[in-house]
């Protein structure tokens, strides 16, 4: 009969031993590699950026593999079949980029995903093995692109220890052929079911070393905070809705979803503040644009750029002199998620701004972008003034609207003749600019409801749609119709698009904003004070609070410590780390210092005060120190002494603990014994001593001692433990 082939090379004619280790080997690294290469794609899967067709593909695939692992079983691929396959999906992969998908990125991961569903099937050599672990990796990679959350370090350290299994394992295998080849004997010469444990506990231990070695070196090199591979990751749909360009109805789509935008830490908490991030000028109807090209590029000098006189240029102030009582001052800091803008969202008139960017573009109507590509938007501070101008003093401004700004912002498309008579009605009777403003945002807020969903059929005039008709819609609307309503009575208006402050955490005192937070609201020109916020949508219904509630804010304050000090960790926080624990350390030494201090003073004083009673009361203060010394050995050999106890007690009542008891009364008599001149050797068995026992006598009594020790010690035998201590006074009677 030929020899059959073994995975590990052996032809079947080695010692069955060898044949047993390499089963047990070969076994560890297969589940091992599976394991690998599941994580590895749920990894990626994690990042929620994969279509369905995809995920559905590859874990189909990975069920099928596991199944056949768990019942022992092969299924291959043919190898031709491999090659067509590969040349195929070459093809594929370039309609992929160019036509499907539209993205390196996502086409990449597409190709990484079925050349790994096409490996696991057709492992014809070695080699294969690691193309296969180097497919996982690149799953791995890819997700570190596409994502920034906490979900990915426990996925890369579980991935990171299977890795280290699956080569060591890999290297085990290698070692076991060349010895099976060489023919040499299995190198694990016990212990071979213990294998399994005993490198995952080494590969536990590698892989908290390479951690705790990483997170050192994370932490002490130096940092740049823009990756290489960041350009290639995918865009958030939060883009579209922040862009010069923005369809009607487009923030009501990203106030369907629950991801977190920034967090917001205030030194004055303004739970209601609106956070701005672009102004858009121009409508169409259907469309809003931003048309104010000029724009003013600012150089940051040391971190910080001053936007006051722009901001007055731009007459987003009101002409100096300005009174202190018509704003408040917000400090606030901003860490942002990467939802892929350059846009700085910052509330009211922003004055001062500090950023580890070095350069901002500032528009005609007030928005704010990150102009510096070599440094992604991850967080900022700045100080801004929020209007708190009285009714009085609305009504009472006066002045003239500048040409530039009548000539922007009365743009008008053509319009339902409606929109202009519902508008005359509304605010008629009304005198000043800001008092018809506040009218058309009453009326809006009063008669018009809230809702997010509006079918899916768009209307021809979306506007008149909204007014007339369906009288329901989200911030995009009630804004729209009401700056629209403003320009047909000649009110210079604008629409701006950024968000309200979100949901409060108590355990970081900072705010989250998330994507269900974006909102638009309406910014009209008002003579003598400039441009002035109208909100003129009704409250929208919030979430209702759940049992999940509260660990959801636990999550986020993990999230938002990762972003800030893991993710955007650079050298500013390098910098600011050192100073805090350098700071830290210094205080700790000092008041550890004055701590010994005072106790050593403290103590210096006690020992004063016992050596002058010492020397009052001599005889006193001998018997103190002699019971405390006596105390002393005591307590130094207490566990003895109630080992002792036990012991005795034990000796005494055998019945209860015969193995225990019998060891005591054994050793009892042993010493017995070796006063009467016999001593028992450390090679000698029971039996053997009682053969060296001369005197007849005493050897009878010994021997009889030694069966009932062994029945008990051995058999568990209560009876003839108790018998122990008849027979030990026997023979110490003896002579």
């Amino acid at each position: 009969m030929g020899d059959t082939l073994h995975p590990l090379g052996l032809t079947g004619n080695e010692p069955q031993r060898t044949r047993d280790v390499a089963a047990i080997v070969e076994r560890y690294f297969q589940i091992s590699l599976f394991l690998l290469i599941a994580t590895g794609f749920i990894t990626l899967m994690g990042t929620n950026r994969l279509d369905g067709l995809s995920v559905l593909f590859v874990c189909a695939a990975l069920l099928l593999r596991g199944y056949l692992l768990l019942k022992d079983r092969e299924f291959k691929i043919p190898e031709k079949w491999t090659t067509y396959f590969t040349l195929i999906y070459v093809l594929i992969f370039v309609v992929d980029l160019f036509v499907i998908s539209g993205s390196y990125v996502t086409a990449s991961v597409h190709l990484v995903l079925f050349s790994l569903v096409v490996k696991i099937f057709s492992i014809q050599r070695e080699r294969d093995y690691v193309y296969l672990a180097v497919l996982a990796f690149l799953a791995v990679l890819a997700a570190s692109v596409l994502t920034v959350d906490t979900a990915f370090l426990g996925s890369f350290v579980i991935f990171i220890l299977l890795a280290v299994n699956t080569f060591i394992s890999m290297e085990v295998r290698r070692s076991l052929r060349e010895s099976a080849h060489c023919g040499q004997p299995a190198l694990m010469l016990r212990g071979e079911r213990q294998f399994p444990l005993s490198l995952s506990s080494l590969a536990t231990l590698i892989v908290l070393g390479i951690v705790l070695g990483s997170a050192g070196l994370f932490f002490l090199l130096p940092r740049f905070n823009a990756g290489y591979l960041s350009s290639f990751s995918n865009q958030s749909e939060l883009v579209t809705g922040f862009s010069d360009q923005v369809n009607l109805g487009q923030i009501g789509r990203i106030k369907q979803t629950d991801s977190v935008v920034m967090h917001v830490q205030m030194e004055n908490a303004e739970a209601d503040l609106k956070w701005r991030g672009v102004a858009l000028t121009v409508f169409d109807g259907k469309t809003w644009k931003n048309q104010a090209n000029e724009q003013e590029v600012l150089e940051s000098y040391a971190g910080r750029f001053a936007l006051r006189p722009i901001q007055v240029r731009r007459r987003n102030l009101p002409p100096p002199p300005l009174d202190q009582a018509d704003f408040r001052l917000v400090r606030y800091h901003v860490v942002m998620e990467p939802i892929g803008t350059n846009v700085l969202f910052l509330p009211a008139t922003p004055v001062d701004l500090f950023g580890r960017f070095r350069q901002i573009n500032v528009d005609e109507a007030g928005s704010i972008l990150n102009a510096d590509r070599s440094r992604l938007t991850e967080s900022y501070e700045g100080v801004s003034q929020v209007p708190s101008f009285t009714p009085s003093r609305l009504q009472a401004a006066s002045g003239t609207v500048p040409p530039d700004i009548t000539m922007m912002y009365l743009q008008l498309p053509p319009l339902d003749d409606r929109v202009h008579e519902l508008a005359a009605k509304v605010t008629e009777g009304k005198t000043t600019d800001f008092d018809k403003a506040a009218a058309i945002e009453q009326h809006l807020r009063e008669h018009y409801g809230y809702t997010l969903n509006l079918g899916n059929s768009a209307p021809a005039d979306p506007i008149a749609y909204f007014l007339f008709e369906r009288k329901q819609g989200h911030c995009e609307y009630f804004a729209s119709s009401m700056a629209v309503m403003l320009r047909t009575i000649g009110i210079p208006s604008r629409i701006v698009n950024g968000f309200r402050t979100g949901e409060y955490n108590d355990l970081t005192g900072n705010y989250i904003i998330r994507a269900r937070d974006a909102h638009s609201w309406v910014e009209a020109y008002i003579p003598g004070i400039g441009w002035t916020t109208f909100d003129p949508t009704p409250p929208d219904p919030q979430p209702l609070t759940n049992t999940f509630s509260r660990m959801r804010l636990y999550l986020d304050a993990a999230q938002e410590f990762w972003r800030e000090w893991i993710i955007n960790y650079d050298f500013g926080h390098q910098r600011e780390l050192t100073v805090t624990t350098v700071g830290k350390a210094q205080r700790t030494a000092f008041e550890f210092r004055r701590w010994w201090r005072h106790h050593y003073n403290a103590l210096v004083a006690r020992a004063q005060q016992l050596n002058d009673h010492a020397s009052e009361n001599p005889r006193r203060t001998v018997v103190v120190v002699m019971a405390g010394i006596a105390a002393l050995v005591v307590l130094w050999n207490l566990r003895y002494i109630i080992q002792g106890w036990r012991r005795r007690a034990l000796a005494r009542k055998p019945g209860k603990a015969p193995q225990l008891a019998a060891t005591i009364w054994y050793s009892r008599m042993l010493k017995t014994v070796e006063r009467k001149g016999y001593q028992k050797q450390p090679t000698q068995t029971p039996s053997e001593f009682v053969a060296t026992i001369t005197e007849a006598s005493l050897r009878e009594s010994v021997s009889r001692f030694t069966e009932k020790y062994e029945s008990a010690r051995f058999g568990k035998s209560v009876t003839d433990a108790e018998r122990l201590p008849e027979i030990f006074e026997e023979i110490a009677g003896k002579k």
